[in-house]
């Protein structure tokens, strides 16, 4: 399925009726063109992550749940009824740990549209997974020194909360 199709994407993904036309697409192969909205260096440093979860070999998955990435001034949320993300400046600023966040969110997003509990304790618990998951695997790909270096420094951090859970 290519993105031609994308007429038949739900504009949002809220009732039982929505959710599973997102599925079925999603299933049989839709994946998004993923936009950036914002000023210019929150478009900047978005797409810095973008690269990251490209360098991974996270982007499939990643545009597969997530549609948009939107600059707010509030908190940084999924936003599951417009498969989008809304970010502040500081959530982009250190584009390794962005990449984490955007991928930990479609996650979340994935599990929504599987019907799984996607928040509280255990489902936060599998999205630090998924994050951590995807830093180790950014931090093996990427030829960066600075990059592997912040990867390893996300990953331990992640892991001492971790223990939280």
């Amino acid at each position: 399925m290519n993105n031609q199709d994308a007429s038949r994407f739900p504009k949002r993904i809220y009732t039982e009726d929505e959710v599973k036309q997102a599925k079925t697409l999603i299933d049989n192969g839709y994946r998004h063109r993923v936009k950036i909205k914002g000023s210019a260096d929150f478009k900047q440093k978005a797409k810095q992550a973008i690269d990251h979860i490209r360098t991974a070999g996270y982007y499939d998955f990643f545009r597969t749940y997530i549609e948009k990435i939107e600059e707010i001034d509030g908190l940084t949320q999924l936003r599951q009824s417009e498969a989008s993300i809304w970010a502040n400046k500081y959530t982009v600023s250190n584009p390794v740990d962005a990449a984490g966040i955007l991928v930990q969110k479609a996650n979340q997003m994935k599990e929504y549209l599987e019907g799984k509990l996607y928040y509280g304790g255990q489902a936060e618990k599998r999205s630090y997974q998924k994050r951590i998951e995807f830093l180790e695997e950014l931090g093996r790909k990427s030829r960066e020194t600075n990059v592997t270096a912040e990867c390893e420094r996300l990953i331990k951090l992640w892991k001492e909360s971790s223990l939280v859970y």
